[in-house]
């Protein structure tokens, strides 16, 4: 390196949770290429030799002694001159185990930085995982001073829980920020991330490089999108969204110090950034586990049309099977539309009647049911049939199936358990109807980029036009007693999302009885939720990390205005009184 040059790769990769060895594979590879660029220094996302998040999985001794043994031989590779590596990993020093980043450099491991800031809320729980670490200061790197924050270190400012790393390597002598993260999607991230380090780059005056992992695991998928600010907050580079990424960048440094003009790649916002989400978060899942393909009922509505047009986008025509269930009701416009379908995106299909099934189940029970009147036991017969069926197919041939209920009617529990729930993997768990609609109308004109589907108009227009009342599935009869699908979503999104009390909803013109009966139907669903297919996570508040609510649950709110605390009643807490009480 020049005295004027510092050359970093950032090695935007999809590692995979507890495949050590291959995640290795990756940063050698990577290495290869950040030599052939003649970098100084390759970057790594947090705890890329685990894979993230790898949850309980770190806490096995087996596991960890892997992960080292891993770092070491890469570390000894270092000894050929090329780049130094920055890579993240779990690390136990004096019986304590630290989320970290090890420097290798020169055949050895030449530094490690242990995370500070331990993030516990959401989908996270690194304080049950993980020991802190002490506030570090920056490693050398070819001369360089380079500041490593790890993720939560860069995100909230010192407070009594959170020490202000980036502060502390300013004030050590820092050149450069470089932070690993492991910051999975969800929607207007792009934004947050942005702003978080504008914040740490004006505070500390210093460039900041934010290199995020990409990839599905389980219900996450992280976006990469890695890029990088310059001191004085212009943007030095924007990587790929939603795909890997091995980038050089040239730093070179003048008198305000370091700085970049490296590639800037547009970004996915809104509709495209979440179906783009759904694409990759469907296809790892399948990927990782192994799975040869899925397959998915095909009824002719909207919500089975768009998972199979993200199916074919996330593992092409040949990997997916379409399977039409009808019964007596089933109409013929389902029957064009889903024939219609399936031939637009090319895949494998075929019509299976359940009416023989169906019929048997309903002698079996002839007898216990009598004298008791027909009602919805009966019509679920009909989803409950479906699931049973597909679920055969996937164990005949292996392909898992793709399920495929919406967030609107989960959360008042009209996807039914054994129906639409029932599979392996939910890439719409997370999008409420309304924007269900959208999706599929924004694919008939737009496919991103890597889908695998093909081009043009993939879904017919008559599903996407019909309204929703006309395409509603057989065994949820009283589904007209919900409000059209806006006001039903409208409602949801305060409930769930924002968890408003039921009295500011109705406060800006819902109606009270709605809102309680919708309210109502979101507890008493929880059970079935549980037991749901796990699915991809584009929102803060998804039913699979994020909402944590009892099943057996009283507590009811009544939508009358909020009772105010009584503050002359109580006595207040001091620390000293607190101690007091302990001792």
């Amino acid at each position: 390196m020049s005295e004027a040059e510092f050359i970093v790769t950032l090695a935007q990769l999809n590692p995979t949770v507890g495949d050590v060895a291959g995640n290795a594979v990756q940063a050698r590879a990577a290495r290869e290429t950040a030599k052939a660029a003649g970098a100084d220094l390759m970057v790594l996302s947090e705890l890329f030799i685990a894979g993230y998040p790898p949850e309980d999985l770190i806490l096995k001794p087996a596991f960890q002694a892997a992960c080292r043994a891993a770092v070491e031989e890469l570390a000894r590779e270092t000894a050929d001159g090329g780049p130094a590596v920055l890579i993240g990993t779990p690390w136990v020093e004096d019986g304590k185990l630290y989320n970290a980043c090890a420097l290798l450099d020169g055949g050895r491991v030449a530094a490690l930085r242990f995370k500070a800031n331990l993030p516990n809320y959401g989908v996270f729980d690194e304080k049950r995982l993980f020991a802190r670490g002490p506030a570090p200061g920056p490693v050398t790197v070819k001369g360089v001073r380079v500041g490593v924050p790890i993720c939560e270190d860069i995100w909230l400012e010192e407070s009594e829980d959170y020490e202000n790393v980036v502060e502390c390597l300013a004030e050590t002598g820092a050149e450069i920020l470089v932070v690993p993260n492991g910051s999975p999607y969800a929607r207007d991230k792009n934004d947050l991330r942005l702003s978080i380090a504008v914040a740490r780059v004006t505070e500390s005056g210093l460039p900041l490089i934010y290199l995020n992992e990409v990839g599905g695991q389980d219900e996450l998928v992280f976006d990469g999108a890695s890029f990088a600010l310059n001191a004085d907050l212009s943007v030095a580079a924007q990587l790929p969204p939603f795909e890997e990424s091995v980038t050089t960048l040239r730093w070179t440094r003048g008198e305000a110090g370091w700085r970049c003009n490296g590639p800037i790649t547009p970004l996915l916002e809104d509709d495209r950034a979440d179906y783009a989400a759904c694409v990759l978060g469907l296809r790892d899942y399948v990927r990782k586990n192994g799975f040869p393909g899925v397959l998915l009922g095909i009824s002719g509505g909207i919500d089975s049309a768009l998972c199979a047009a993200i199916a074919v986008d996330a593992l092409g025509t040949e990997q997916v099977h379409g399977v039409m269930l009808p019964f007596r009701y089933t109409a013929q416009v389902s029957l064009d539309d889903a024939a219609g379908l399936t031939k637009m995106l090319g895949i494998r299909y075929e019509v299976l009647p359940i009416a023989d099934a169906v019929n048997g189940f309903e002698k079996i029970l002839a007898e216990p049911f009598k004298g008791l009147p027909r009602d919805i036991t009966e019509e679920n017969l009909q989803a409950r049939t479906r699931g049973t069926l597909l679920m055969a197919l996937s164990n005949k041939t292996g392909a898992m199936v793709v399920t495929t209920g919406n967030k609107s009617e989960m959360s008042v529990g009209y996807a039914t358990l054994y129906g639409d729930m029932n599979g392996g993997f939910n890439p719409i768990k997370d999008i409420y109807k309304t924007q269900v609609f959208r999706l599929a109308a924004l694919r008939n004109t737009w496919k991103p980029e890597g889908a695998l589907g093909p081009s043009g108009v993939v879904i017919p227009p008559s599903i996407i036009t019909r309204p929703p009342t006309a395409e509603l599935r057989e065994n949820q009869t009283d589904q007209d007693s919900l409000p059209p699908y806006d006001v039903l979503d409208a409602i949801l999104e305060r409930l769930v999302e924002r968890e408003e009390p039921l009295a500011s909803i109705i406060a800006v013109g819902f109606d009270r009885e709605l809102v309680a009966r919708i309210d109502r139907l979101l507890y008493i669903a929880e059970y079935k939720r549980r037991q749901a297919a796990p699915g991809v996570k584009v929102t803060p508040k998804n039913f699979g990390r994020d909402r944590r609510y009892p099943i057996t649950n009283r507590f009811r709110d009544h939508g009358e205005a909020l009772p105010q605390p009584d503050e002359k009643l109580a006595t207040r807490g001091t620390r000293a009184s607190v101690e007091a009480f302990e001792s």
